[in-house]
């Protein structure tokens, strides 16, 4: 039986934002196995050693089994040998733009597409929430928060930070009014997981935490639909 294509991807928080583990937990359990591998792919932040570090802190002390991706000096050439090999992929936040081009001159961009069809787990904060989307919204070109082509392995829109930014209301509110098709959006602590290309549910880290769908009006504008959340913690 083939495993179903799965994508969780965060808004914000996980183990690079917060000390909850919730979230971090969530994407272990969504794989399906007792002890998964997990890859980081720290291409959006110019694989800084902050970053590495926290990863390795934080899932060598999980029941999993952690590596990671480097772009700049990458351990292997057989992309696809390493991704399928494992459960879950995990893609850091930093400049999408910039890793979007490293990953499609390098054809990551073509392995993590097959990886995603044998059913390995994607995932990722920022950058690596936007980026499986067909566009999502960046701040890749500094001072500006525009609409930018990403890969398109779910349909519409995407946006992180969403209560933690206060640019980004508007600025999503004013790309989808303008023509860019509906989006959702997702609080730092909020997650959207995907089952199939479909929403399957909405889970937080925080309670306040949420995620909303961001839809073209008939009045020309854009309205904007809470989605149902479920808190992780208790």
């Amino acid at each position: 039986m083939s495993k179903p294509k799965q994508i969780v991807a965060l808004g914000g928080g996980g183990f690079s934002m917060e000390s909850s583990l919730l979230l971090d937990h969530y994407l272990l359990a969504a794989t399906g196995q007792p002890r998964p591998q997990i890859a980081f792919i720290p291409t959006a932040s110019g694989d800084s050693e902050y970053y590495l570090s926290r990863f390795y802190d934080t899932f060598s002390r999980l029941d999993c089994r952690p590596s990671h991706l480097s772009m700049f000096k990458p351990h292997t050439a057989d992309f696809d040998e390493y991704l399928q090999h494992q459960h879950l992929i995990f893609v850091g936040g930093g400049n999408t733009r910039s890793m979007l081009a490293l990953w499609r001159e390098w054809g990551l961009d073509k392995a993590l597409r097959r990886a995603y069809e044998a059913g390995v787990v994607l995932s990722g904060i920022s950058a690596g929430m936007i980026c499986w989307f067909e566009w999502g919204l960046t701040d890749s070109n500094p001072g500006q928060l525009v609409p930018l082509n990403c890969l398109g392995l779910l349909p519409g829109g995407a946006c992180p930070h969403y209560d933690g930014e206060s640019k980004r209301q508007p600025a999503l509110q004013l790309a989808v009014a303008h023509g860019s098709s509906a989006a959702y959006a997702a609080d730092d602590g909020a997650a959207l997981h995907f089952v199939e290309g479909t929403l399957h549910q909405v889970v937080s880290s925080r309670p306040s935490a949420k995620a909303y769908l961001v839809e073209k009006a008939s009045n020309g504008g854009s309205q904007t639909t809470a989605l149902e959340t479920q808190f992780l913690g208790v």
